[in-house]
């Protein structure tokens, strides 16, 4: 694991197909916030920013799936999107995918890693 990874959050406040939990980032230079979920037992995280309007996708903090726990839903317009691949599944967010951001989980902890573009936040 690389130092720079970010502690994110402790693994059971990340419910299975449930609440998620939002995190700070400067992504493109921008103030922003990530997120990361669980789906099959899986973390996976994510830029909070629909891919087809560039909102926030959480209708009520941390709440990013729809009710059947199945795909991530953007709150504003009704995009769904794979779990798994952040790619689009129906809705106005045709042919869109969500920005992923690289999350490990260790000692029951979840980080995350920042790449080029999504980096920590401003001190």
């Amino acid at each position: 694991m690389s130092a720079d990874r970010i502690l994110i959050c402790a693994s059971d406040q990340v419910a299975e197909g449930g609440r998620g939990v939002r995190f700070p980032v400067r992504a493109f230079g921008y103030d922003a916030t990530g997120f990361v979920v669980r789906y099959d037992g899986q973390a996976y995280g994510y830029l909070n920013q629909c891919a087809h309007v560039p909102v926030e996708l959480d209708w009520v903090e941390g709440e990013f799936f729809e009710s059947s726990g199945l795909y991530i839903m953007c709150a504003t317009h009704g995009a769904i999107y794979v779990p798994e691949t952040g790619h689009c599944a129906g809705g106005p967010c045709k042919g869109g995918r969500l920005r992923p951001i690289s999350v490990q989980e260790e000692d029951n902890q979840i980080f995350w890693q920042p790449d080029e573009y999504i980096r920590p936040p401003a001190a």
